[in-house]
């Protein structure tokens, strides 16, 4: 489940209790659009999450050779034993660049078009395993 930067810093303490009762049910989080707000990166410590959504806005800044919030959110999330997701991958090359910073998964139009879930589970199924 993912929830934006935003939402959670509407209300933090009351975004962290729900977040930890979807987490004793077994639910994975993420942060989405992770960077784009104005949250404290005190309360990554304290949130049960597991993984940092890369904004698509950072991930568009590597065509350009700006590779330091990319880079700096994933080594963040590294540092806090979470997962990334690298979302808006357009170009074989931007997603080159995120796996030699070590984006954990890549999410965009390049890898594929939106798909529904059993379009999905044939992809899958036809690709064998999932890679990084």
């Amino acid at each position: 489940m993912e929830i934006t930067e935003s939402a959670l810093m509407k209300d933090p303490d009351s975004a962290r209790a729900v977040l930890h009762e979807l987490r004793d049910l077994g639910v994975e989080l993420a942060i989405d659009d992770f960077g784009t707000g104005y949250s404290s990166l005190a309360y990554l410590r304290h949130l049960p999450v597991d993984c940092l959504k890369v904004d698509r806005s950072f991930v568009a800044e590597l065509a350009h050779g700006h590779t330091e919030i990319a880079s700096g959110v994933i080594a963040l999330a590294r540092s806090l034993n979470l997962s990334t997701v690298a979302e808006g991958v357009e170009t074989a090359e931007q997603a080159a660049e995120l796996g030699r910073l070590g984006a954990t998964y890549l999410q965009g139009f390049s890898l594929s078009p939106p798909m529904t879930g059993a379009d999905a589970a044939a992809w899958f199924a036809s690709h064998g395993e999932c890679t990084r």
